[in-house]
């Protein structure tokens, strides 16, 4: 406890840590307060149930912003498809593709051509959003339909777009990855509430001793996310010795780190928001087809077979796609040759940009399927009995992004105290997943 309470002043000791501690504290409450903030001439009270099915796992992304027709009741999802749809335009269309090799100028065209998107996809989702979640009851008689319908898409493109910069100033002026840092904030607030109900609704000794089961299953799946997302493939890497004013440098033996998941949270993120595609479009257009009532059924419900298949399939398919956006192979190579290093029995150039490739393709296909089951847990454990909402924190979207954002976050902090010379948070000062001795890739 002594040392946990020494670790805390350290940190609020280091003046730039703590802007940035304080500076994500100051957006997140500013996120959580509009969350309440309903659209003008709704009667919240009188809203349809969004606790169940899919809508009820992005109601809990959203931390309730969704069931509560709040301004913020897209949230950031309509940013995080935009962005799929700019991050496959990168490897599919050749113009996007140059625009991603420009370097600063490039990532800044890119970016707000994402928001240009992020504005239209806000305004589609919208009109779902609308019809599916706010009965017709729960309008304000005193409000012209069009009126209302107008404003409110307006209202809810606005708070996207407002989400959309709080994520980005939590990137450039806290701790985190913004976007990940305002979904976790959301499943944050909906676990005391789903975990009192869980304890509230227990009856009689072996419900209790049901839920002690509970408590450690869900210790253990905790466990095995966090040795998910921790583990790496370590390549080893010898630099040649050179002799430079009579000394000798290099000739260390260092490794380059792959991380097993080394898409983290962002295959989970993206496959949630094609998720909610299917049963907004089958919602919207259920009268016009007897298929799209079919679909809508199908995917509103997150226990059904077909959406779990379809969501694991997902999964694997985007921890790929975004593992080959991010981690380059060639540019590692060329890093290690430009330095002086090299892989063991490897030669320089191609040769390792192959070895690096293969090596990656590997630890990539069992990090994929593991990424998949622990994602469809909560379809298990509702099936075992978990209590609905409860269940949802027994993998799935929520854990790994709770797991992967807490640990980015403590890594960065951790980076902090060892660049002022603190011991980390860590009783060794050493927390695993943070680059040291590794090679410059």
């Amino acid at each position: 406890m002594k040392k946990f309470i020494t670790t805390i002043k350290n940190i609020f000791s280091i003046e730039e840590l703590r802007n940035r501690i304080l500076a994500t504290l100051g957006f997140l409450v500013i996120f959580r307060l509009g969350s309440f903030v309903v659209l003008p001439g709704v009667d919240p009270t009188m809203l349809n149930d969004a606790d169940s099915g899919i809508l009820g796992i992005l109601n809990t992304l959203l931390g309730g912003s969704f069931s509560r027709a709040s301004i913020f009741g897209l949230g950031i999802m309509p940013y995080i498809s935009a962005s799929i749809v700019i991050q496959l335009m990168t490897v599919a269309v050749p113009s996007f593709q140059k625009m991603q090799k420009e370097g600063e100028s490039g990532r800044k065209k890119l970016t707000q051509i994402t928001r240009v998107l992020t504005i239209l996809v806000t305004l589609a989702q919208s009109v779902g959003y609308l019809r599916v979640t706010i009965p017709s009851e729960a309008i304000s008689p005193n409000i012209d339909p069009t009126f209302f319908m107008i404003s409110s898409m307006v209202l809810l493109t606005s708070g996207t777009m407002f989400c959309m910069w709080l994520g980005e100033k939590i990137t450039d002026k806290g701790i985190g990855n913004g976007i990940s840092m305002l979904i976790m904030i959301g499943i944050i607030s909906s676990l005391p509430g789903a975990a009192w109900y869980e304890f509230v609704t227990t009856n009689g000794l072996s419900r209790a001793l049901f839920s002690v089961v509970e408590i450690l299953v869900l210790f253990g799946v905790v466990i095995i996310t966090v040795a998910l997302v921790q583990a790496v493939r370590r390549i080893p890497v010898q630099y040649a010795k050179q002799v430079v004013g009579g000394k000798v440098y290099g000739g260390q033996r260092q490794f380059i780190p792959l991380k097993v998941n080394a898409a983290g949270v962002m295959p989970i993120i993206f496959a949630q928001a094609l998720m909610i595609l299917p049963t907004l479009i089958g919602q919207i257009w259920q009268e016009e087809s007897d298929l799209a009532l079919r679909v809508a059924n199908v995917f509103s419900n997150p226990y059904s077979w077909q959406y779990t298949v379809v969501f694991a399939i997902l999964i694997i398919a985007f921890t790929f796609f975004y593992t080959a956006i991010t981690v380059n192979p060639s540019s590692m190579a060329d890093d290690l040759k430009r330095n002086g290093g090299f892989i063991p029995g490897i030669k320089p150039g191609r040769p390792t940009s192959e070895f690096i490739g293969s090596v990656l393709d590997k630890i990539t296909l069992p990090g994929s399927i593991f990424l998949a089951i622990i994602a469809i847990l909560p379809t298990f454990a509702y099936n075992a009995g978990v209590g609905q909402q409860f269940s949802y924190f027994y993998g799935g979207t929520s854990l790994l992004i709770m797991v992967g954002v807490i640990l980015d976050t403590l890594q960065q902090i951790e980076s902090y105290l060892l660049m002022r010379h603190y011991e980390g948070m860590m009783k060794s000062g050493k927390m695993r997943g943070r680059s040291q001795n590794m090679a410059v890739a």
